[in-house]
């Protein structure tokens, strides 16, 4: 992991992380270790989306 410059530390803020469980958002902070575990592992992605195919909505 890279170093977060000591000159910039004291602006850094607490992020919460909100993830989609069962329908509802939760914060990460919340689970329990196993399932904080779950979390890290899941597989991220982006998905693209084509505007200009949108124009005549």
């Amino acid at each position: 992991m890279q170093e977060f410059p000591q000159e910039l530390q004291s602006k850094r803020t607490r992020c919460v992380v909100y993830t989609r469980v069962m329908g509802y958002h939760r914060p990460v902070e919340s689970f329990n270790l196993g399932k904080k575990g779950e979390h890290r592992e899941r597989v991220k992605f982006k998905q693209e989306c084509d505007f200009k195919s949108y124009k005549n909505i």
